[in-house]
């Protein structure tokens, strides 16, 4: 935190002045007490001593006199806020393999239900958007701020869901960037600020090149965070017998890599969770420094009516 007018802090000066002031009249009072004679008489005067309660409330309005004057002399922060047009791209696999049950109930049901809870850690402002793939890929559900739209593409991700079997990496990255790029009626002349979430199980094993999507995504400025979802001891039944489906993120990590972005690799719902929400903190916003002065100035008027409500209920006499 910097301070745009530290000058004004010499108002400073005055606070402590007052603090010792006050620190001079409470002693002379204790010394015009002890001069008192007859002490009990003077117990039965003022049978009940306020004690510590009668320096609360000059001590809070020290502090809001205090908090204020940092307030008046602009103090400015780095804060952290949504980027305009911020927009979100999640691809996850739906191929076969997703449906192995080494991640209870299995990989493609657990990463709906992240996914589920990754949207909904994000600014309402974000466009989201939603690219299933498997042997090709398909969009669910077009970038915008509808949430009730994207929870149904969300819930209809299933197995076979985009029509051919394979995990078309490539394919995936390519459509998510159409979307972006496609987004509204600026985006080809000024597209908006975005990032591609691809969930995955293994390698590329169709439709495009993996590595010049990867290429296209770094030069329209797309970072793409992928996650390799899954552990070594995945299996599904194909043709009543069992196949072993391990995860593969050779393919995503050099994705991740060459794009800018964050390869991650969850091996359980709680690690998927985990990564889509270290993700969402950085995903979409900007540091911007800004004036936070209202901080210091809506404190002290708290303490302000601390001090008025201890004076109000402790020290008034009723008649």
């Amino acid at each position: 935190m910097t301070l745009e007018s530290p000058d004004r802090l010499w108002l400073l000066v005055g606070v402590a002045a007052l603090a010792v002031a006050y620190l001079v009249v409470q002693r002379r009072r204790s010394r015009y007490a002890v001069r008192f004679t007859n002490l009990r008489l003077l117990d039965r005067l003022a049978p009940s001593r306020p004690g510590w309660r009668r320096h609360v409330p000059a001590s809070l309005f020290l502090g809001m006199l205090g908090l204020l004057v940092v307030g008046f002399a602009r103090p400015s922060d780095e804060v952290r806020v949504p980027r305009e047009r911020a927009t979100v791209v999640i691809a996850v696999d739906v191929s076969l393999s997703m449906l192995a049950d080494d991640v209870p109930p299995d990989r493609l049901s657990s990463a709906k239900a992240a996914a589920r809870e990754f949207v909904d850690g994000l600014p309402e402002e974000f466009n989201v958007g939603l690219v299933a793939f498997a042997g090709n890929a398909s969009v669910f559900v077009p970038p915008g701020t509808d949430r009730q739209l994207l929870d149904a593409g969300i819930e209809r991700l299933a197995e076979g869901g985009t029509g051919q079997q394979g995990t078309a990496i490539g394919d995936a990255i390519a459509t998510a960037l159409e979307t972006i790029a496609t987004l509204d009626g600026e985006a080809a002349e000024d597209p908006p600020p975005a990032r591609v979430v691809l969930l995955s199980d293994g390698a590329n094993t169709s439709g495009s090149d993996p590595e010049d999507a990867a290429a296209d995504a770094l030069g329209a400025g797309v970072p793409v965070d992928a996650i390799a979802f899954g552990t070594p001891d995945g299996v599904i039944e194909q043709g009543n017998r069992p196949m072993t489906v391990p995860v593969d993120g050779e393919t995503l990590r050099m994705v991740a890599e060459q794009t800018g972005g964050g390869y991650h690799e969850a091996g359980s719902s709680d690690e998927l969770r985990a990564i889509y929400a270290d993700i969402g903190s950085s995903v979409g916003y900007t540091t911007e420094r800004q004036d936070v002065s209202a901080r210091f100035i809506g404190i002290g008027l708290v303490l302000a009516l601390l001090a008025a409500a201890a004076s109000m209920f402790w020290f008034a006499r009723i008649p």
